[in-house]
């Protein structure tokens, strides 16, 4: 190999490897810094497009559980009323079936007719109770959704129109009934009955909902396990690569400073 003073091949050679080496070592501190295998978006710009629609998955999904769980929280707090209303008519039939006593004079039966209305009342308050501003009670359905795409699925919870006529306690708190001799026990118990089934059918879909919120909870840990496959650095081998980088780069610095050094044999051949 010939000695030259103005080129000195050596010297870039071990210069442009020890710049790939601090290269790779630089990428290795900022991987195990920030925990993450892709810092910029050059080191994997389609893992890091599926990461971006995973971890918008894991989030929405997370808000999802949150919708679940308000909307059982309606209707246990509609539960709540209902049995709160259904303890009204009982005491109502409790009431209709002491009115219908012989033996009770008119004083007695206008007392009772009082509790009667009072308790027409607390029905009618009961059915105009609120979660949140929404009203627990009415002839609306209220559905929600129960994955993150707002397509796959969703649970309806049915409209209980506690005031109907027909399938609620609207034949007991009706303008037209003033006391109780203006309704037959009849009208009670099927009143009971309404009551009861709304509480079942509420009691189906807080099932649902539950079953639903689980399934949420593990789309959510599978979505953020996928993400973490993509993005999360594996400490133990990225460690293994930061040695061997560093070792590389102080290899390459020495090599760097004898090739510098290997000129000065030109000049011992002057002298």
């Amino acid at each position: 190999m010939a000695v030259v003073i103005n080129t000195n091949t050596a010297a870039a050679q071990a210069s442009n490897n020890l710049a790939a080496s601090t290269s790779m070592l630089q990428k290795s501190l900022n991987r195990l810094s920030s925990g993450s295998k892709i810092v910029n978006p050059s080191d994997d710009a389609g893992g890091l497009a599926v990461s971006m629609k995973l971890s918008a998955a894991a989030k929405r999904s997370g808000a999802v559980q949150t919708n679940i769980g308000n909307a059982v929280s309606f209707l246990q707090t509609q539960d709540g009323a209902l049995k709160v209303a259904g303890k009204v008519l009982d005491r109502m039939s409790e009431l209709k079936t002491l009115y219908s006593d012989p033996t009770k004079n008119s004083s007695d039966l206008a007392n009772y007719d009082k509790e009667f209305t009072a308790l027409q009342t607390q029905l009618t308050a009961v059915a105009g109770e609120k979660f949140n501003s929404v009203s627990l009670f009415g002839s609306s359905s209220l559905t929600v959704n129960t994955t993150e795409d707002q397509t796959s699925a969703s649970v309806s919870m049915a409209g209980r129109d506690l005031t109907s006529t027909g399938t609620g306690v609207g034949a007991l708190t009706a303008t037209s009934v003033t006391d109780l001799g203006d309704i037959n026990l009849s009208d009670i118990t099927t009143a009971i009955q309404n009551v009861a089934t709304f509480r079942a059918e509420n009691g189906a879909e807080q099932s649902r909902l539950g079953f639903a919120s689980e399934l949420v909870s593990v789309n959510k840990s599978n979505l953020e396990a996928a993400n973490s496959r993509i993005t999360d650095v594996d400490v133990a081998e990225e460690s293994t690569q930061l040695a061997r980088y560093n070792t590389l780069v102080q290899a390459g610095t020495a090599m760097l400073s004898q090739a510098n050094s290997s000129a000065q044999t030109a000049l011992r051949l002057l002298g």
